[in-house]
């Protein structure tokens, strides 16, 4: 795919993030405010984090789109990874302070929430659902963590939401069947919701940390580059292959074996086409080729 087309997809994406949490984020605390519904603010609190995530991805997504310079041969890629990081720490944070003002309810009067908490929930529920397919699929499509990461933030509000749904709905159902205890279902509700965000907080930020830390493609995914730089009649050997993951790209690093007796000319030249029968895969942006002379009898 056209670069210049994918980092606009993305930030459409981002931006789509950015202006529809924004509009969640004002409904439910509106309607968890009048309702006294605290499953529904804490659901309301997690969109408004959603904001800040979207829009952090969007600034990684800025970074990443900036070509290669002296300072940053191998470009600007991880950029995205980073925004990912931030969004992640982002959830956790608010997984926490929902935890605890949820769990601080517990020891307050409490009142079960008006009919209105359960149409904004189900509004929050049908709108991220739609939101995280739109950006799952794309993040998979342009091989972009942060976007999919972001996705997840949306997948994880539908099941916040959802478990605010149940929360609320018993709450009400306790409230009018006099059953006091159930009552309590709401801020219940508010402790699922926490636990899920900061579970989410947890994977998604372990799994950027690790693309972060220069990750690089296991045997089994880079065979077909191996396969065709075998294909090339000059190169005896394959010393060393490493396809490092760079956010949405990859850059491949490469140590080759030619005839000891070839010319410098030569042997540059066989790089050369190593590193253009490697370019042809979309996914990587540069090729780093080192090239040995070929000794049958050295095992290294």
């Amino acid at each position: 795919m056209d670069k210049e087309k994918r980092f606009k997809q993305a930030e459409f994406a981002a931006w789509v993030g950015i202006v529809g949490n924004i509009v969640l984020a004002i409904i439910k605390y509106v309607a968890g405010t009048i309702s006294g519904s605290r499953a529904l603010v804490a659901d309301a609190v997690h969109s408004a984090s959603d904001v800040a995530g979207s829009f952090a991805v969007w600034v990684g997504l800025r970074a990443a789109k900036q070509p290669p310079d002296e300072d940053h041969p191998y470009g600007h890629g991880k950029a995205e990874s980073i925004a990912a990081i931030i969004v992640a720490v982002l959830l956790l944070l608010v997984g926490f302070e929902i935890g605890k003002s949820s769990f601080e309810s517990f020891f307050e009067p409490i009142e079960p929430p008006k009919m209105l908490a359960i149409y904004a929930v189900v509004l929050s529920i049908v709108v991220k659902e739609i939101m995280f397919q739109y950006k799952f699929r794309l993040g998979k499509r342009i091989k972009s963590d942060a976007i999919i990461i972001n996705a997840y933030e949306h997948r994880s509000d539908v099941y916040s939401s959802i478990a605010a749904l149940v929360g609320i709905g018993a709450s009400i159902l306790g409230g009018r069947l006099g059953i006091s205890w159930l009552e309590y279902a709401d801020p219940v509700a508010g402790l699922v919701v926490a636990i899920l965000i900061i579970k989410m907080a947890w994977t998604l930020g372990a799994e950027s940390i690790h693309n972060t830390l220069d990750h690089v493609l296991h045997e089994e995914d880079t065979m077909e580059m191996r396969k065709a730089v075998e294909s090339i009649p000059e190169v005896k050997m394959i010393n060393e292959f490493h396809a490092r993951e760079h956010g949405h790209y990859v850059i491949v690093d490469i140590k080759i074996a030619v005839d000891p007796h070839m010319t410098v000319e030569d042997g540059h030249k066989v790089g050369k086409r190593v590193k253009e029968i490697l370019m042809e895969e979309s996914d990587v942006q540069n090729v780093f080729v080192h090239v040995n002379p070929y000794n049958p009898d050295d095992d290294n």
